[in-house]
């Protein structure tokens, strides 16, 4: 093909690559600088090891139908594509380009971002993609539509198979949130980005309430409030950093292992002050956190979802070297009881960490589910059997230490053994029962209690010989449902070794097009 044959203006850029990279002009990047926004190419540089970003579909513009847009053409149509490497080891990514048309999506700016994913499928590598768009390409249609869904189809496809970060870096709106939405991750930036179906003006018209952008859909919002976002970040700089660190305990794809760091970090050590953490108190808080810093190598855990549903913490550390996903309850949030909001978070990172091969590691602390109208009404039957469902179907390594309290229906669905738990070890605090001692004395001895000379007395009395003879760990551990009960300064090691020992777990569900999870 010679350059006569296509268009002259395309023609025109061939060699000359640095005009390709101002994008929407000088202008507008002067523009989008003053905004504190770095341009989608200085972000890719930002992310990816220096020298490594090879960009894919650098020349595609627009088709010149385009209502109102006929007389300006710009390669790439508002968003950079291509492949590069974190810590080398490959990435595919895409870029939106806020200073091109707004960054909104044509029917080529969809196909470049459905071509990254495609080859990311094909490849076995993670999808990155920074999010900066008006939305849907007006001039375009049904057309920008159809391209929406072309992407939505393959983040669904790609669900499972590669890791997808989705980080907003400005404006997602509309049908555009549910890319992100669908993809495993979402990090957003505090006070430049935004995710709403629908903006102020239209909630203002539709329901006559007034709303900023930041109080319907800022970051701070969905990192505390809906739970869409998992990450926020001060600012680019940081929400890169982040992505970096997320994506050093992930594997690359659904049939590789996450990648194994050599330990600084002494596997034998053993942290005499987890012996005193837990309050001789039943009825007094700790922080569960503390737990998992002191057990962990080196003290590092990447929080995910830390601002939402607090009283259930989720996140990725390193035992041995060896990635993990952490779920544990936080005594110092609601007493760690599952509800609604913690049980939905606890379930989608189990299945996350199922997909991509990432060992279990429970730390449990439970007394029970939420009662209340509102939980009942909000569905906790329902969104707790989603927890219970999550881990009886993973297949990963699944390991359980008991700290503190298991009661009722909760200490069924945090990962026992009868639903799969490789290995389940119990501190001598461990509390397991179908309720807990105060509540189980008033029903079973309610009558005694009420006769009694000193009922106060009394009570306190059958209070402690239940706690004595049911509410500890070993009735359990002499049925088997518990493998050995632990001083909790061995947790370190004892982890260790048991992943050590599971490494080559092989485990299989039973053949079926896939189960019907209680959405």
């Amino acid at each position: 093909m010679t350059d006569s044959t296509i268009d002259p203006r395309i023609a025109d850029l061939r060699g000359r690559k640095d005009t390709a990279k101002l994008g929407g002009g000088l202008e507008r990047i002067e523009v989008q600088h003053a905004k504190g926004k770095a341009t989608a190419r200085e972000r890719l540089d930002l992310l990816l090891d220096k020298g490594s970003f090879r960009e894919v579909d650098a020349f595609v513009t627009h088709d010149s139908s385009d209502f109102g847009l006929d007389k300006k053409r710009i390669p790439g149509d508002g968003v950079v594509t291509g492949f590069g490497t974190i810590d080398d080891r490959l990435v595919y990514v895409f870029s939106q380009d806020f200073t091109v048309f707004g960054g909104s999506v044509s029917r080529h700016h969809a196909a470049k971002i459905c071509k990254i994913l495609d080859m990311a499928m094909k490849n076995g590598a993670s999808v990155i993609g920074l999010n900066d768009s008006g939305g849907a390409r007006i001039q375009e249609g049904v057309l920008s539509l159809a391209g929406y869904a072309d992407i939505f189809f393959r983040n669904v496809m790609a669900s499972g198979v590669v890791p997808q970060v989705s980080v907003i870096m400005g404006p997602c709106a509309g049908g555009a949130v549910y890319s992100p939405a669908i993809t495993d991750f979402v990090i957003m930036v505090k006070d430049t980005s935004h995710m709403f179906v629908t903006g102020p003006d239209v909630v203002k018209a539709v329901t006559h309430e007034e709303v900023s952008f930041e109080e319907l859909g800022g970051a701070s919002v969905h990192a505390s409030k809906s739970g869409v976002a998992h990450f926020t970040a001060e600012n680019e700089e940081d929400a890169v950093f982040l992505v970096q660190q997320l994506m050093s305990y992930l594997p690359n794809n659904n049939m590789e292992d996450p990648p194994l760091v050599p330990s600084t970090d002494d596997l034998l050590r053993q942290d005499e002050e987890l012996d005193s953490i837990v309050p001789d108190n039943p009825n007094r808080p700790y922080d569960m956190k503390e737990v998992i810093l002191r057990i962990v190598d080196d003290g590092q855990f990447l929080e995910v979802h830390e601002h939402w549903a607090q009283n259930v913490m989720v996140g990725f550390a390193r035992l041995g070297g060896r990635s993990v996903g952490i779920v544990a309850q936080q005594p110092a949030c609601l007493a760690g009881v599952l509800d609604v909001d913690a049980s939905q978070k606890a379930a989608r990172f189990v299945r996350f960490c199922d997909c991509f091969n990432i060992p279990l590691v429970v730390l449990e602390d439970v007394p029970g589910f939420m009662p209340g109208l509102n939980q009942e009404h909000g569905g906790i039957i329902r969104h707790g059997a989603k927890l219970l469902y999550a881990f009886s179907e993973a297949t990963v390594p699944k390991l359980t230490v008991i700290v503190r309290k298991a009661y009722g229906g909760a200490y069924c669905v945090m990962n026992p053994r009868h639903i799969g738990a490789d290995l389940v070890l119990a501190w001598p605090s461990a509390e397991i029962a179908v309720m807990g001692p105060d509540g189980a004395v008033n029903v079973i001895f309610r009558r005694d209690i009420a006769a009694a000379e000193d009922p106060v007395a009394r009570k306190n009395d059958l209070v402690a010989d239940y706690r004595t003879r049911f509410a500890n760990p070993y009735i359990a551990a002499a049925n088997g449902f518990i493998d050995d009960v632990i001083e909790p300064h061995e947790s370190r090691p004892r982890l260790i070794n048991a992943l050590e020992m599971l490494q080559n777990k092989r485990d299989q569900l039973p053949p079926k097009k896939h189960g019907n999870i209680p959405l």
